[in-house]
């Protein structure tokens, strides 16, 4: 057993079940065994400033909707994530080499939907890319790119949409160039450039939930998240993600990330040192 953090009483076996039922209830993670030090730790902040004794005590007060706000901070603190940038860099390659360049023939507005995008790294890396195509070919993106981003957690959204990184958040995984060429100093900060952010839109999704309502896309990036999910609501979201492609679109997952075992709507390409999938 494992302490919650605020008074040091364990975590039981019933608490800890309870909770996995809600989490996976809320947003579709599946917390597997052995996990209780993960909870304590994510939850520690949020129980002291609430004043919340155990996980049993916020499970109760969760059930009787003493505070509307619980839930969402519960969500925030155990989907946030680490990133980096142009994280699989290989994936980028492939959207500036051949992604980008077959989408442009049609000479229509290319759509990209980053799922899961945590603090903003992933479409502010899919609109540099965009920057970077049109400086090296002038005129043959002749419609419009949008990159939708989203994400479960509001608190990374409003990160998100800040793009300001500070410390090792704006450096990890950028080459100091790729810095001045894309932000503008703000204090000891960075801050994306204003051309490289208005490409992107932030949205609330919840990718166990429905999400037609975005619209139709052309890309999608879902890369590192389907692993907190079970092998039932992986196959339902593959499967809703293949209804909103527009024909033969792009999926891009992580690369320990696999389709085979969920579903055989997609086709694998691999190209570059990169693995990507296009609906058949």
């Amino acid at each position: 057993m494992h302490d919650t953090i605020t008074d040091k009483r364990p975590l039981s076996a019933g608490d800890y079940q309870a909770f996995q039922s809600f989490l996976q209830e809320a947003c579709g993670i599946v917390l597997g065994t052995g996990k209780e030090y993960l909870v304590s730790s994510r939850l520690g902040g949020l129980m002291r400033h609430y004043g919340i004794a155990s996980v049993g005590d916020l499970l109760s007060q969760l059930e009787h909707g003493r505070n509307p706000n619980l839930k969402t901070g519960i969500i925030d603190a155990m989907t946030t994530n680490e990133t980096f940038w142009f994280r699989d860099m290989a994936h980028f390659n492939l959207l500036q080499s051949r992604i980008i360049p077959e989408l442009a023939r049609s000479g229509q507005r290319i759509r990209i939907w980053s799922a899961a995008c945590s603090s903003g790294q992933e479409p502010y890396n899919i609109s540099m890319i965009v920057e970077e195509f049109q400086a090296r070919n002038p005129g043959q993106l002749r419609g419009a790119v949008e990159i939708v981003a989203t994400d479960i957690s509001n608190r990374m959204l409003t990160e998100a949409k800040r793009g300001v990184y500070c410390g090792i958040s704006a450096s990890r995984g950028m080459a100091e160039e790729q810095r001045r060429r894309y932000f503008n100093l703000k204090g000891d900060c960075f801050e994306v450039r204003p051309e490289i952010k208005r490409r992107v839109s932030f949205r609330s999704a919840n990718l166990t939930k429905g999400y037609e309502l975005l619209g139709r896309f052309d890309v999608i990036f879902c890369r590192n998240v389907l692993i907190y999910f079970s092998r039932a609501q992986k196959q339902d979201i593959l499967n809703r993600m293949a209804r909103i492609l527009n024909p033969r679109g792009y999926l891009l997952l992580g690369s320990t990330e696999s389709l085979s075992a969920h579903t055989d709507q997609f086709e694998m390409v691999s190209e570059g040192g990169g693995i990507i999938y296009r609906l058949r």
